[in-house]
């Protein structure tokens, strides 16, 4: 006979295992590890909890004391959003640099060796990959974390990357469901609006995803976006059409749904992330992503409390928190005893991401620049930086500057915003040779206002693009690396200096 005690700590249990929180600091507090001891079966790393692979290890493993099958997730893109390289810039080019490439091997082999060091400090379920059809050039939040704007190429890719990082033995997490990459709006800020057709969204958006449930993802994320077509009243996270009729019935995916940072403006703004997370597990999530900015023990209780009171109201059914509490543990156990296997030789290719940096880099000479000469002297370097999206993090290091500092000693380097940003470059230049780095030149005017005017006053600037490349190339060398992460910076050095 079940007792009304024993029934009330199943709920509350229920409760916490649905929950993905993060926490601070690089060893895991005192409340953390209680509620692993109560229930909770997932935890959220972000990078301010990673100093080195050495100290992350002993942080899964201090988890771990509390809680064997602990699912412990992380946002490892590779590319431009790394929290397992934050501090120096990532050994991976991200999404938009393999499409570039189009080698699904290539991609497998990327997200493998990815998966490898993962899995290598006890990190197992990764926040990963971007399926979005960057099919918006605006888009603000997507960019360079999407394989691109084709349809096929972002699905094989896709399927590519899900099946390396698994082989690996780190359950993959496919996002954003239904698709984030016609939105002008990022979803940290505000609530995007999708008003695409039902056909559009069917043979486009839905394409990859179709292509990663084939290729066994076992997480897919849910976006932060409104798309009439689908949904009229709530944005994708709190869709039952979404989440349910489409996600579980229409696709067939069985496996867990997570939703994405439940305190991102788009959902916390509008119902406020108890609420939220109460119609999310409703609508069909099972697993509720919290941590990104809210990181302590009180958000746990607040959300606990939450999805308690919506059940014994009567709002969210008991049957619903248990079966997506189940789901949480189906994949704590798969990735307790999935067994890495083995890429060729075992241990996989350590300089993969160094090669696919290489080949996605895109050289575009100048009219009468063919016998355009490597750089022997350390040149000025003009970084015209844009804003980074929230996902991206203003933490992680990009451009050229500090590679080419590495080859060429004496390298100096400038930061500029702004229209005059181009005047400003060329006084502090002097007579160096300008390498001029840009980021998604086309979203933002006064970068391609500047380096018209850089590039008018001394023809020989070298360009770097390091985001989606839509601008004519310009410069007596243009170089486009498709992505800014650290590795991407050395591929586009090593060219100009002709290493």
């Amino acid at each position: 006979m079940t007792t009304i005690a024993s029934a009330t700590d199943t709920l509350t249990r229920d409760a916490l295992t649905v929950l993905q929180p993060g926490f601070t600091g690089t060893t895991a507090p005192d409340w953390l590890l209680r509620r692993l001891g109560e229930g909770l079966a997932s935890v959220g790393l972000f990078g301010r909890n990673i100093a080195s692979p050495e100290q992350l290890a002993k942080l899964t493993a201090q988890l771990r004391v509390e809680r064997d099958d602990v699912l412990v997730a992380i946002d490892e893109e590779g590319g431009d959003v790394t929290r397992l390289e934050v501090r120096a810039g990532s050994s991976f080019p991200g999404n938009h640099a393999l499409g570039a490439v189009d080698d699904v091997e290539l991609t497998r082999e990327v997200a493998f060796e990815l998966g490898r060091r993962l899995a290598g400090c006890g990190v197992n379920l990764n926040w990963a990959p971007s399926a979005d059809v960057n099919s918006n050039p605006a888009n603000p939040v997507i960019g360079v974390r999407s394989f691109g704007a084709d349809t096929a190429l972002v699905a094989r890719h896709t399927a590519a990357y899900v099946t390396g990082l698994q082989s690996a033995g780190v359950a993959a997490c496919t996002k954003h469901f239904p698709g984030h990459g016609d939105t002008a709006v990022d979803s940290h800020h505000a609530l995007p609006r999708i008003d695409a057709a039902l056909d559009v969204l069917a043979d486009r958006e839905l394409s990859p995803f179709r292509a990663a449930i084939a290729a066994g993802t076992r997480a897919v994320m849910s976006a932060h976006i409104l798309i009439p077509a689908l949904d009229p009243d709530h944005p994708a996270t709190l869709s039952r059409p979404v989440l349910t009729d489409l996600l579980r019935g229409d696709l067939g995916y069985t496996g867990l749904i997570v939703t994405d940072g439940m305190e991102m403006q788009a959902i916390a703004a509008t119902y406020g992330i108890e609420r939220g997370s109460v119609l999310a597990i409703a609508a069909g999530a099972d697993a509720i992503c919290v941590g990104g900015g809210l990181a302590d023990d009180e958000t746990v209780r607040r959300l606990r409390d939450a999805l308690v009171a919506a059940v014994r109201s009567g709002e969210l059914p008991e049957e619903r928190l248990a079966e997506a509490a189940q789901r949480v543990r189906e994949l704590a156990h798969w990735t307790a005893t999935a067994a890495p296997v083995t890429d060729g030789d075992g241990d996989g290719r350590t300089d993969v991401g160094l090669v696919a940096a290489r080949r996605a880099l895109r050289v575009t000479r100048a009219e009468g620049e063919a016998g355009f000469t490597p750089l022997t002297e350390p040149p000025y370097v003009a970084a015209f930086t844009p804003v980074a999206n929230i996902a991206v993090g203003d933490e992680t290091p990009w451009g050229v500057a500090a590679e080419l500092a590495r080859l060429l000693p004496g390298t100096e380097t400038g930061s500029y915003t702004g229209e005059d940003a181009g005047r400003a470059a060329l006084e502090a230049a002097g007579g160096r040779r300008v390498v001029a780095v840009v980021r998604d030149e086309h979203r933002h005017p006064w970068m391609a206002t500047a380096l018209d005017t850089l590039v008018q006053a001394r023809p020989d600037t070298i360009v770097v693009e390091m985001g989606v490349p839509q601008a004519e190339p310009r410069g007596a060398l243009h170089l486009a690396t498709h992505g800014a992460a650290r590795v991407c910076g050395r591929a586009a050095a090593e060219a100009i200096v002709g290493a």
